[in-house]
């Protein structure tokens, strides 16, 4: 299990604990970790913006904490983010928008839907309780985690690639039981830490991952590798909203 969880680690994070020949086929079936990295990932960059609070301006503290979480990921989910706004916007069949997802350009659309959602989820970062702040990045990066799952056992492959690994560990022995496993574990770390909020956080990311496995049938005819990592970084952006809004109201 050690062995496991240093590939998960390797997979997702650039933190240097080395990686296996079987790193991606480790990461694939034990996906349903996959929102405990999250909650990891989560911890280490709420500490840095809690360490930041005390000496920066709070929207700087957003933009920067914002940053350090796309350092710990190594900008594979907003790579992703921005193929998919690429993918999306052209016009023709689905074969060749995801060969306009693999082109190493950025076209009009991905920037788009990256700078939206970049600006928008700093903002939401610098908007956060800074009694909570921790607790906070925590739920939204288990919550984002949870929802690449989720769209992993609901969705098809649109094309054989990395893909497939995840797709294919979540269609395969136990997928329901690894489903649980991965909601229960992100339910439990949120619900410990913000009760109701962070419940919310964790139920505002699942629509995403279904909505956004509708659209990518639709468009790629499947989910692709980009596809997951866009959901990944919307997700995030869904939770953290989620957190504000219901924030006041309780």
């Amino acid at each position: 299990m050690l062995k496991e969880t240093k590939n998960l680690l390797a997979f997702l994070t650039i933190i240097p604990v080395g990686m296996d020949p079987d790193c991606l086929t480790d990461a694939a079936n034990y996906m349903y970790l996959f929102p405990l990295v999250g909650a990891f990932i989560g911890l280490l960059a709420g500490i840095f913006a809690w360490l930041l609070l005390n000496i920066l301006d709070i929207s700087i503290v957003g933009i920067l904490t914002l940053g350090i979480i796309l350092l710990i990921t190594g900008l594979h989910h907003t790579d992703g983010l921005l193929d998919f706004g690429d993918g999306l916007m052209y016009q023709g069949p689905a074969d060749k928008k995801i060969e306009i997802m693999h082109d190493q350009q950025t076209g009009a659309g991905g920037l788009a839907l990256g700078l939206v959602t970049m600006l928008t989820t700093a903002f939401c970062i610098a908007q956060l309780n800074h009694n909570f702040i921790v607790q906070s990045l925590i739920t939204c990066e288990a919550s984002a985690k949870l929802a690449m799952v989720v769209m992993a056992r609901v969705g098809k492959s649109a094309h054989k690639g990395m893909n497939t690994y995840f797709i294919d560990a979540m269609h395969g022995h136990h997928q329901n039981i690894r489903l649980v496993v991965a909601l229960l574990i992100a339910l439990g770390t949120t619900l410990s830490l913000l009760n109701v909020v962070g419940f919310a956080a964790v139920i505002a990311g699942l629509p995403v991952a279904f909505v956004l496995t509708a659209i990518s049938n639709r468009h790629f005819k499947g989910v692709t590798g980009d596809v997951l990592g866009a959901t990944n970084e919307l997700t995030r952006l869904a939770s953290l909203i989620a957190i504000l809004v219901v924030t006041k109201w309780v």
